[in-house]
């Protein structure tokens, strides 16, 4: 298998952040959406989105290969949403499907809506509530559905096995993007995507 030649590579690494780019741009209109509903106390966008990325070794060819690391890929974008009541989910789910359907159709950025977890919290301890669920109808009848307690809340999903750290909400690891008294407090986009090669955090 042929080395990839320094050109790749950083093409490669510029891919890396402007997937970090594109996803911090979904987390805004998500974001906006998501104000609108009187429900929400606030929104913070969490994980490897919100941080700057480290670099790793991939699982994909040729890189993995070679042991040649390159900007951590993104996957998702996280957010952590705050909510004074759960019965209203449903309404969270079509505006992130709105969202980001506007998105593709203004900025033909494709993001799908199921790339955008939505984690529940509740009060000031940050309780963890659940996920707001991807599917269209609550049960779906799908395999995710039988999991204990999904579905206790029409679209709050929970997943066998998952544990929300308080970690995740440190400081130094998330952007706050809105909060109920103040309004919009920054747009994740306007932090420019960017790597630090002494970054140690994984996530």
């Amino acid at each position: 298998m042929r080395r990839p030649t320094r050109r790749e590579i950083a093409v490669q690494n510029c891919q890396m952040l402007d997937r970090q780019a594109q996803f911090r741009l979904a987390a805004d209109v998500v974001t906006a959406a998501l104000a609108d509903v009187p429900d929400v106390e606030a929104v913070t966008l969490i994980g490897s989105a919100a941080r700057p990325l480290w670099r790793e070794v991939p699982r994909f060819e040729p890189f993995r290969h070679w042991g040649i690391p390159i900007w951590h890929e993104c996957k998702d974008v996280d957010l952590a949403v705050w909510l004074d009541r759960l019965n209203r989910l449903h309404t969270l789910n079509r505006a992130r499907s709105v969202a980001l359907h506007q998105l593709f159709k203004e900025r033909q950025i494709g993001v799908a809506h199921h790339q955008v977890e939505i984690f529940i919290l509740q009060g000031e301890a940050n309780a963890y509530c659940g996920r707001l669920c991807p599917f269209s109808q609550c049960p779906k009848g799908k395999r995710e559905c039988l999991v204990p307690e999904c579905g206790r809340d029409p679209f709050l999903q929970q997943h066998a096995g998952f544990t929300f750290w308080p970690d995740a909400l440190a400081p130094d690891k998330i952007m706050l993007l809105f909060d109920r008294r103040r309004g919009i407090l920054r747009r994740a986009s306007e932090t420019p995507a960017a790597g630090q090669d002494d970054h140690g955090a994984t996530g």
